[in-house]
């Protein structure tokens, strides 16, 4: 069967450090207390890291692309006028998109009703089948593309159809590698709740995708 782990890396995040090219890469959360010390430089590579898996967060929330960008605009802008607020010892991943779901939360209160325009050229990355699906690598082979399309477009049905709660989860754990513990802080519930969430996203995901398992192995 199709399986999709809900124990996956953090993407986006960088909270222990890397080494690049022979030098250690600073941590999100080296980086904010730098840009509270004044270098700005600092603030510029948490918005290169983070951008992108903002944007599509917001999107997969609000359904709408100028909303999504106006939206990580904004969370971007908090994070500058919240910086005294971080502190060394919590993670930035968790606090950005904690500050980010509050907008997305905020901006469908003042639009009960979503556009549910297609979002299939907009995928999010996020553990290796949504890396794979999501792609722009060209292939020589039509079939194959067409296929991959296919499971493209399926996935991203898939994930739009998840409640909304379930959803949440899914988009926070899998595409934000936030923790279940932090998520549950987030969300004010159970931590039990919320891996109860994420094994049922996926369970609905592994069903909406069963017709696409042959071809799914075959891209791993």
């Amino acid at each position: 069967m199709l399986r999709l782990s809900p124990h996956v890396s953090p993407v986006g995040s960088r909270g222990g450090g890397e080494v690049t090219d022979g030098h250690a890469e600073s941590s999100d959360e080296m980086l904010m207390v730098r840009y509270k010390r004044g270098d700005r430089a600092a603030f510029a590579e948490l918005v290169r890291r983070y951008e992108r898996a903002l944007y599509n967060f917001a999107l997969r929330y609000v359904k709408s692309r100028d909303a999504a960008r106006e939206l990580t605009q904004e969370a971007f802008l908090r994070v500058v006028r919240r910086a005294a607020e971080f502190r060394h010892e919590s993670r930035f991943s968790t606090w950005v998109y904690a500050i980010l779901r509050n907008l997305c939360l905020d901006e469908l209160r003042r639009f009960k009703h979503r556009n549910h325009a297609s979002l299939d050229a907009e995928l999010p990355s996020g553990g290796a089948l949504l890396d794979r699906v999501a792609s722009d690598t060209v292939t020589d082979d039509a079939e194959r593309g067409v296929e991959q399309e296919r499971l493209r477009v399926g996935l991203s049905r898939a994930i739009d159809a998840l409640p909304d709660d379930q959803r949440e989860v899914f988009l926070l754990r899998q595409l934000g590698g936030v923790p279940f513990a932090e998520i549950a802080a987030l969300t004010e519930t159970p931590e039990n709740t919320v891996k109860s969430r994420m094994r049922y996203a996926l369970d609905r995901l592994q069903k909406e995708l069963c017709e696409y398992e042959e071809y799914a192995r075959a891209l791993r």
